[in-house]
């Protein structure tokens, strides 16, 4: 809910697709009538599938391998962070954090979209 407000906030027009765990993440991913998402915020801290599991499997896979992640984690773990850097991970961020702060990487989030979404001239 608190990247939804956010992203909300921030005046972002972007679709946000939500899901609990891994397993449904996949399988959002793999059904060919889901929309191809842009960028993945990702928990490392979810059931049946963690998010570092998840990445893992992404990152394995050609068809979804270029997709941006970005990990929003309780963790501070070096090992977490190294991990997920090692998988790809495209930026770490440890939660919780004051919503200003939040409200700041969301922004960068938004811009790295925005940008994604443009075409090259």
């Amino acid at each position: 809910m608190t990247v939804m407000r956010a992203l909300r906030d921030l005046g972002s027009t972007n679709p946000l697709h939500h899901v609990t765990d891994g397993e449904k993440a996949l399988t959002f991913l793999r059904d060919p009538a889901s929309p191809r998402p842009m960028l993945i915020l990702l928990d490392l801290n979810m059931p049946r599938m963690n998010g570092t599991e998840f990445l893992a499997v992404i990152k394995a896979d050609d068809l979804f391998r270029a997709i941006p992640v970005v990990v929003l984690t309780t963790s501070q773990e070096d090992r977490d962070r190294l991990r997920a850097f090692g998988l790809s991970a495209a930026g770490y961020m440890v939660k919780p954090v004051d919503y200003p702060q939040f409200v700041d990487v969301m922004r960068t989030v938004r811009d790295y979209w925005i940008r994604s979404e443009t075409p090259p001239i």
